[in-house]
């Protein structure tokens, strides 16, 4: 029921926007990155994707990120006539894909632009997907892929700027390296530590450290999916809560659920350290400090079940 609604809403925004950029023919404001002064126009679906790019395109670009709440469920948002308008005028758009930003794909298709540069980070060369997991950017290494897509695109819009471009994503890079340090660091003191997760979202950085995942991946995906678990799922995962096998709980608080709360309150009544992770970036985070302050939490709640 809700995809038909969520279905029915995007058609509509998409009537109005086809109204509303008949309207704004010829109000858009000109220059070579169809922006005022030149500026290119950069357009993300989700946060992290505008950050990376914004740190990537200095002052080169003005960049707008639809998801940058993080209240919101990006599985269940509604576009609006303004995400619309915005994406039609944007000169690079980036999307996740892999069936998670659906509603992007329907905006990029009510206003055809073969000038228009589309990044889509879960087909990017360099991008490792996991089975039935759109979650990409929870990659570390994928990142740095996407990262590399954004600084060619601008380049191909400026090309007057291309050193500043690259010199900023080798900046980027070099900020990744104390996130895999972090990473390497858990899994040398942590790998085989057995956890439990509400949903795939941090299957991207457990399976790097070394960390063994108990909780089924149909339940895991069923959560991620907006779908109820199975009831054997359920069990399961309640039992290695009340059993205390799985030694943390990681939590998606993005994506909550009455099953989510059940499970996690019996990890708190359990004495087991609870995890909360976000599938989009906080407020005043940059996508490395949003990364590092999770494997900070990450650290500390492991070093807590083992006793350290």
């Amino acid at each position: 029921m809700k995809r038909t609604v969520l279905a029915i809403v995007i058609i509509a925004v998409i009537a109005v926007i086809g109204i509303a950029l008949f309207l704004l023919a010829g109000k858009k404001l000109a220059g070579p990155g169809g922006a005022p002064g030149g500026t290119i126009r950069i357009v993300a679906a989700e946060d992290f994707y505008g950050n990376i790019a914004a740190q990537i395109a200095g002052d080169k670009a003005n960049v707008l990120s639809i998801i940058s709440n993080p209240n919101i469920d990006p599985h269940e948002y509604d576009a609006t006539v303004q995400d619309g308008i915005a994406v039609a005028q944007a000169d690079i758009v980036i999307e996740n894909g892999l069936n998670y930003d659906t509603w992007m794909d329907k905006l990029i298709g009510a206003s055809p632009n073969p000038s228009r540069t589309v990044i889509v980070a879960g087909t990017t060369p360099g991008v490792a997907v996991l089975p039935e997991n759109p979650h990409v950017w929870y990659g570390i290494s994928n990142m740095a892929a996407v990262a590399q897509a954004i600084a060619h695109a601008l380049a191909a819009k400026d090309p007057g700027d291309e050193a500043m471009f690259a010199a900023n994503l080798k900046a980027f890079d070099a900020s990744l390296a104390p996130i895999a340090a972090s990473m390497d660091a858990i899994k040398a003191a942590y790998a085989g530590t057995p956890v439990a997760l509400t949903e795939t979202i941090y299957r991207y950085q457990t399976g790097p450290m070394g960390l063994r995942v108990l909780t089924p991946a149909t339940f895991e995906r069923a959560i991620a999916e907006g779908n109820d678990p199975s009831a054997q799922d359920v069990s399961a995962v309640n039992a290695e809560i009340a059993g205390m096998q799985a030694k943390i709980l990681i939590y998606n608080s993005q994506t909550i659920t009455p099953v989510t709360t059940n499970i996690e309150n019996a990890a708190i009544a359990n004495g087991i350290p609870v995890v909360p992770v976000t599938e989009t970036m906080p407020t005043g985070d940059t996508y490395q400090s949003w990364m590092a302050g999770q494997l900070a939490t990450l650290q500390a709640a492991l070093a807590k079940a083992a006793g350290k």
